[in-house]
């Protein structure tokens, strides 16, 4: 229960980082879409998203389907 609190909470962080940001622009600081162009702009970079993206949907999606994954009776 608390990795969800904590996983809800850096979205949250994240969300909140971009809609304030994008409300007022001109406060200097990045936005979080400005941060991910930036890192993507590099093969390097583009290859590292990718691979949290995978890592990130492995845990959230696959890795508690054990319904799924049982062999048959």
């Amino acid at each position: 229960m608390i990795g969800y609190l904590v996983w809800a909470a850096l979205f949250g962080a994240i969300f909140a980082w971009e809609g304030i940001d994008l409300l007022r622009p001109d406060d200097g600081f990045p936005t979080f879409s400005d941060a991910t162009r930036a890192v993507m702009s590099y093969p390097v970079g583009r290859g590292a998203l990718f691979v949290l993206w995978l890592w990130f949907g492995w845990h959230t999606f696959v890795r508690g389907w054990h319904l799924l994954l049982q062999e048959p009776s």
